[in-house]
């Protein structure tokens, strides 16, 4: 899959595109990507994401507390796994807000996509203060040539409504039905960075995980099981998010994953780290021995769930 800058792509080919933030790319939003393919397929035509980035709220009303499923890097992972053609994302700034709807269709959706089919919500509204609408969009396919195929009030709520569920659900830390409504298990994705050492002291060294992107939605702190890969090898550990109140008086949150039977370096990579369930909530201990004697408790717990449910 081609990722590609909005302003910056002249397409040769026709193209069926879809526009959307599609953040977490879940069950709801696989229906319509794979509308998308198939249909492209058919025509012979490439199937084309739009997305926009930064998220609207975060420039338009500087909304910081917004949380996002997906980093944009995890979103172009998932898209690419549907065989989606070309992930097309436009920068979202307070100059691009101000286009009107005829700039846009003309511009970005005929002159740099070589748009032909469109699948759009039943309530999309575009341009200048969101002031089109999907009747516009209908005008503007008799002008331009395109066609434009409705996704339906049931289709659009679904997708809503599995949002909404799967960011409640982390922040509550029912694992469980956030991965149901995506459909794979939730990622989280940073660098390793050095800590403080005590894992290693009490035999369980940890990989500290720093996640950059200040959007991105943290789970509910506690222990997960979780799975990673390296050099096309599964490893699995267990996951504590939270302030480390045994050791650290609760002033960081921290990201810390210890993982079975390995003692590779990976200081200074980039890892994925998919959480399979959640084994509890974190807790403070009244020493560092109890601690540690959790942790062993932790452990068989993961491994447990791991060879019941993902083996």
């Amino acid at each position: 899959m081609n990722i590609v800058n909005a302003t910056q792509s002249h397409f040769k080919t026709n193209s069926i595109v879809t526009i959307g933030t599609f953040d977490g790319v879940h069950i709801g939003h696989k229906k319509i990507i794979k509308r998308l393919v198939k249909i492209a397929r058919k025509h012979e035509m490439q199937a084309v994401v739009l997305t926009f980035f930064p998220h609207p709220r975060m420039v338009l009303h500087k909304d910081t507390r917004i949380k996002l499923l997906n980093t944009l890097d995890e979103r172009s992972k998932l898209l690419d796994e549907l065989d989606v053609d070309h992930l097309v994302v436009q920068e979202f700034t307070k100059e691009f807000s101000r286009l009107s709807a005829v700039e846009f269709v003309r511009d970005i959706l005929v002159n740099s996509l070589q748009t032909k089919h469109l699948i759009i919500g039943y309530d999309h509204h575009f341009g200048r203060n969101r002031a089109a609408n999907i009747d516009d969009l209908r005008d503007f396919g008799e002008t331009y040539d395109f066609k434009v195929i409705e996704i339906s009030a049931q289709e659009i709520n679904e997708v809503a409504v599995s949002s909404t569920k799967i960011r409640l659900a982390l922040e509550e830390g029912d694992l469980i039905t956030a991965n149901a409504f995506l459909g794979y298990n939730y990622m989280l994705t940073g660098t390793v960075v050095m800590g403080k050492g005590l894992g290693k002291v009490i035999d369980f060294p940890t990989a500290n995980l720093q996640i950059e992107e200040s959007y991105k939605l943290i789970p509910k702190n506690g222990v997960y099981a979780v799975r990673s890969r390296f050099n096309g090898d599964t490893v699995y550990g267990m996951m504590n998010i939270g302030r480390n109140p045994t050791v650290n008086k609760g002033k960081q949150q921290f990201i810390e994953i210890h993982f079975f039977d390995f003692n590779q370096d990976i200081y200074g990579q980039t890892i994925q780290v998919d959480l399979l369930e959640r084994l509890r909530d974190e807790q403070k201990f009244e020493s560092v021995e109890a601690l540690k004697e959790q942790l062993v408790r932790d452990r068989e717990n993961a491994w447990n769930c791991i060879h019941k449910n993902h083996d």
